[in-house]
């Protein structure tokens, strides 16, 4: 494959003549089977680098990456474009994934986005194993590595899955790695040989500006009426972006909020609607900005202070990607320096603390000593924080240290998605009378789309139900209730319910180990991290742009001119220079006046060319008392 092969598939999928940065580097590098990390800053052009030689190449290009949103934000925007692509994601029914596994196995897809829990399912791992995988693609390939600000352990499973493909040449992408990030994504991907391309970290459109403001509401207001075009303002809790909406609402800016509790059809429209230019601001936490393709932000407000730099960094580089002017403004405040140290100290409890919970989780599940190995526990985190007078931060934080130390297995998201049977045989559905237009409407299209609904419960999706409808996923959920109780079929509704495996048989609490690794390394990392953060917020001796630069291993010495600490020097160099024609003027004049006559006014307007300064400085030393003024003449 040529540079001019891959140049043609951007022109007719995507309608650019050239690559941009680094992108050719790349994916030259992996289309020539060499494992490659790729740096590229928020908006670099990332997804381009896998998705044109997963065209060009035979075969599918498996993509792994965390975030389902994304998934089909991707796949959508590559079908429109005529790129045959596909998800598995949870929520599809059973026939759903074997269809699409099985189309890959025939070749009827270039790419197939997963989540890397995916990676553990026996099923989809005897099923993959029959595809051509032409590459895989690790997206924020950051999550791989407890270097990194967001560690997942399951991207560590991902080592497993290259060992099935052995020579299947493996591609990971990252918008933040400092340079310990880099070396061990490397290692922990068991890269053949070390293969970096960096793009600088710069952003010459982007100004970085940190404001400790009194009152964070006005503040906030005002930035925003100032925006000349869209927002995004981070806040910490879902409370939060609801309360700063309707607060922005009621102070004459549109605004609406995002958080990862939201029906996805309302995070869906909600989302669009500002794409469109339909609300001004989003006001979300961290679960927005992955993937969103807005290039004409203005502005990006954290609201409060996140809890590193890699964080700060990717949300506030959603600004300005249409390479015109924008702002990345960072409210800060001495509180906020409490609140991540606080953060850090609930997230890593004493170990006496962990050992009480691990003991307590024994009694929660009645596991005695010696017993409970694999073990699979429906968790109630609120009762079992009610019962052991735990707090849930606190206990939650212990349990991820036991899961990390490798006792426990614990998901918080595992998902007993909404399932639906029939009561009634399929003729007798058709000869119903009284149900609604869209009782009847529902179940056409379970009927449609859906498999088996007659011999036994099959997992449903109200979102897509409601998408397809044209309703709101509550609306299903009413009409889904009504036809439970006319007995018409048995719904029983979608909750997600934590889960607690034990991965080994329980032991006596005071002899558990907690490596080093897991509980001192790992706080002296995010310490790190939070302190470098904090120093970020409260520096005033550097510019912001060279800080960030410096701290992913990008040294310049040029000042970015644009951030509060550069305006502020250059006001400030500007009020020296000010000072130092006055003085000089000064100077000239009592020179002049030495000669101890009275001189006309005008004669003084005669000892410079840059009158606005001679007339400041003359009436400056009127004030001042500096000479004699009387009936228009002047004297010492």
């Amino acid at each position: 494959m040529t540079e001019e092969t891959f140049r043609d598939i951007l022109r007719k999928y995507w309608g650019y003549d050239n690559f941009r940065g680094i992108q050719s580097e790349i994916i030259n590098s992996i289309s020539q089977g060499k494992d490659t990390l790729g740096l590229m800053p928020t908006g670099g052009g990332k997804s381009v680098t896998f998705q044109v030689p997963a065209i060009a190449m035979d075969g599918v290009c498996i993509v792994i990456t965390p975030l389902i949103a994304l998934m089909k934000d991707q796949v959508e925007n590559l079908r429109k474009r005529g790129i045959k692509a596909a998800a598995i994601y949870s929520g599809m029914t059973n026939d759903q994934i074997i269809s699409t596994l099985e189309n890959c196995i025939f070749g009827a897809y270039k790419l197939l986005y997963v989540s890397p829990e995916r990676l553990s399912s026996t099923f989809f791992l005897k099923k993959i194993n029959h595809a051509h995988i032409s590459f895989i693609t690790v997206d924020e390939a950051h999550c791989i590595t407890q270097w990194g600000y967001d560690f997942r352990p399951s991207y560590l499973k991902i080592k497993d899955f290259k060992k099935i493909f052995p020579d299947t040449a493996i591609l990971a992408l990252t918008a933040t790695a400092t340079p310990a990030v880099v070396e061990d994504i490397q290692r922990q991907l068991d890269f053949k040989c070390d293969n970096v391309f960096r793009m600088s970290f710069l952003r010459t459109n982007l100004a970085y500006i940190v404001e400790k403001p009194i009152n964070r509401l006005e503040k906030t207001t005002q930035l925003i009426e100032n925006a000349k075009g869209s927002c995004i303002v981070y806040v910490q809790t879902r409370d939060d972006a609801k309360n700063l909406a309707e607060y922005l609402n009621e102070n004459g800016q549109s605004a609406t909020f995002y958080h990862a509790h939201l029906d996805s059809t309302v995070k869906n429209d909600r989302q669009e609607r500002w794409k469109k230019g339909e609300m001004k601001t989003m006001v979300a936490t961290n679960a927005f900005g992955m993937g969103i393709d807005k290039p004409d932000v203005r502005m990006v407000v954290h609201y409060e202070c996140p809890s590193s730099i890699e964080a700060y960094f990717q949300e506030a580089g959603r600004a300005g990607r249409d390479g015109e002017m924008a702002k990345a403004v960072l409210l800060y405040d001495y509180n906020d320096h409490k609140r991540i140290l606080q953060t850090i100290a609930d997230s890593f409890p004493e170990k006496d603390y962990i050992r009480k919970v691990y003991d307590d989780l024994a009694y929660f599940f009645q596991v005695a000593l010696g017993d409970g190995f694999n073990c699979n526990f429906e968790f109630n985190t609120e009762r079992f924080c009610r019962t052991f007078k735990h707090f849930p931060t606190k206990a939650l934080a212990a349990i991820k240290i036991l899961v990390q130390s490798g006792y426990l297995d614990f998901s918080d998201s595992d998902d007993n998605k909404s399932r639906v049977r029939f009561l009634l045989q399929r003729d007798e559905l058709y000869r119903l009378r009284n149900n609604s237009h869209e009782e009847d409407m529902v179940i056409e299209t379970l009927l449609r789309f859906y498999g088996g609904l007659f011999v036994d419960y099959t997992f449903i999706d109200e979102s897509s139900l409601a998408q397809r409808l044209g309703l709101d996923s509550e609306r299903i959920y009413v009409i889904l209730k009504s036809l439970n109780e006319k007995n018409i079929l048995h719904y029983i509704p979608r909750k997600k319910i934590p889960h607690i495996r034990y991965k080994q048989r329980r032991e006596d609490s005071q002899r558990l180990v907690i490596p080093k690794a897991v509980y001192e390394d790992m706080h002296d990392r995010a310490m790190e991290r939070a302190m470098s953060i904090i120093n970020y917020a409260e520096n005033n001796n550097l510019c912001r742009s060279r800080l960030l630069l410096n701290y992913f291993g990008e040294k310049t010495k040029h000042n970015c001119g644009m951030c509060d600490f550069c305006t502020n020097r250059n006001n400030e160099t500007a009020a020296d220079d000010k000072n130092a024609v006055r003085e000089a003027l000064i100077r000239k004049i009592l020179d002049f006046l030495a000669d101890g006559k009275r001189h006309q006014v005008y004669e003084l307007m005669n000892l410079s060319d840059d009158t606005t300064a001679l007339a400041d400085t003359i009436t400056f030393m009127t004030h001042e008392r500096m000479f004699g003024f009387k009936d228009g003449e002047v004297f010492l």
